[in-house]
């Protein structure tokens, strides 16, 4: 992972930019995508806005949530709010959608693998959470329930209200919730994000005094 900070912003904007584009990727190959995209693409349906404008309305919107939750954003939130809803906006004009199922399929897997490694380099750039991570960490902090618990029902209540509005609800979205986890546990690892310390022959911690 770079340390110098120029590197380390550099990092965190590839980082977003790529998301964006595996979104896009995603929404393209149209067999259902991840719960918030599936929230941004019931939006567009009902208001005459951009994908990409609601993806960034919803993330200024979570970021307003932080505020009860005495959550503090880094540059890192505030670009990731800024960032990817105009990528995956241009991933949008610049990809066609997927014609027959090998193509969706093929644009579905590219898209949640670059999702997986984006999310690798822009939290192993450690410049502050996305909001929606954000606001998972904050109410956990408040209500004492277990991150998976919060995640769930966060994931949930969004998924069902993208639904209701008409956003794209499919197997990928299932496909999604299944391997975006395992697969960011690799890409983590990558960036030094939860790696275990080496104990040495005494089984003392290295840091240990």
């Amino acid at each position: 992972m770079p340390t110098a900070v120029p590197l380390r912003l550099l990092q965190l904007v590839i980082g977003l930019f790529l998301y964006g584009s595996g979104i896009a990727l995603m929404v393209r190959a149209a067999i259902g995508v991840a719960p918030w995209d599936v929230l941004s693409q019931g939006i567009t349906l009902r208001a005459p806005l951009s994908f990409g404008l609601v993806t960034n309305l919803v993330g200024l919107l979570v970021l307003v949530l932080w505020w009860p939750l005495r959550q503090k954003p880094g540059v890192g939130t505030v670009l990731n709010v800024l960032l990817i809803g105009p990528s995956a906006q241009f991933g949008l004009w610049l990809l066609p959608p997927a014609v027959g199922l090998g193509w969706q399929l093929l644009l579905f897997c590219a898209g949640l693998l670059l999702i997986a490694l984006a999310t690798g380099l822009y939290i192993g750039a450690r410049l502050g959470p996305g909001p929606r991570d954000g606001l998972m960490t904050g109410l956990h902090a408040r209500t004492g329930w277990p991150i998976w618990k919060v995640r769930t029902l966060i994931e949930g209540s969004v998924l069902v209200v993208g639904a209701l509005l008409g956003g794209n609800l499919g197997v990928g979205t299932l496909a999604f919730a299944l391997l975006i986890g395992p697969l960011c546990g690799f890409t983590l690892g990558w960036f030094g994000i939860g790696r275990t310390a080496v104990v040495p022959a005494t089984g003392r911690h290295p840091q240990a005094p």
